[in-house]
This record gives C-alpha cells, structure tokens and sequence, in this order.
C-alpha cells in the first residue's frame, strides 16, 4: 500500500508544544515510528503550515499511484473550505487524524470542516491516531 502523510500547520513544532495535548514526540519520531511499524508500505511523508501547499500535495493525488490519504490539517480542519473542497477531487480512502481528542477542547475545535470528507476521523490517541489511520486505510482499501 502506498500512502500519503499529510501534516498541517504547528506539526512541525511537535516536541516544542504543549505536551499534554500533543505528547512528547517529534513529526520525525512520528514518520520513523509509522515506517517501522508498517514496513509494508509506502509512505509519502508531507507537512508545510501553507494552505495552498496543501491544497497541491492534495490535488497531486488525482490520477497517482497513492491508495490512501492520512491526513493532520491541524489548525485549518477547522476553517478550510478550500482544502475541503480539494478532498473532494480525491477517489482514494482518506483518513483524518488528531492527536489530541478535539472534543475535548476549545468549542471552535470540535468541527472538523474537512473530516466531513474523510471516510473517518481518528481523534485523541496520540502517536497511535495515525496507526490506527494506516490500520483504517488497510480495513478501506479490501472494500475497494
């Protein structure tokens, strides 16, 4: 299976920020832990506080090779049209994941914009949200 990472804004500050939401680990230690765990597959790591950045990782999808997309939009989740609206343009299974259980937070964080478009959002387990979004990809990709 080959699969794209796709980290948003502040993930690149992971290790710096607020470890009782983020925990302790690094983007880094995250894709090392995800390519050990599933050495199986394919992972096409990404990350860029940009919208626009993600808005083209996304569309580069269209008509690729990729069978899956796991996506962090951090801040944007909540405020992206126009990252939705690019999800929109994607054929493959995507999985949402958080870190931190965005139900558990500030009002405004609980409305995923873009979870709207996943097949399924993954909140709250830390590290283990994106194994379980690789885990979730997998269960996705025998239906197709």
């Amino acid at each position: 299976m080959k699969c794209m990472i796709l980290n948003g804004p502040n993930l690149n500050m992971l290790g710096r920020r607020d470890a009782g939401h983020y925990g302790s680990d690094t983007l880094d230690n995250i894709q090392d832990f995800l390519t050990g765990r599933f050495s199986n597959h394919e992972f096409i790591f990404m990350q860029s506080n940009l919208e626009g950045d993600l808005v083209e990782a996304i569309q580069s999808l269209v008509d690729s090779d990729v069978d899956g997309l796991i996506a962090n939009f951090g801040g944007y989740t909540h405020t992206s049209v126009a990252i939705r609206d690019a999800l929109d343009l994607l054929d493959i299974p995507i999985v949402e994941v958080h870190l931190s259980n965005i139900h558990a937070r500030e009002k405004f964080r609980e409305r995923s914009v873009t979870g709207a478009k996943a097949n399924g959002v993954i909140t709250g387990f830390g590290k283990q949200s994106y194994v379980l979004g690789v885990q979730a990809l997998e269960e996705l990709e025998k239906k197709q």
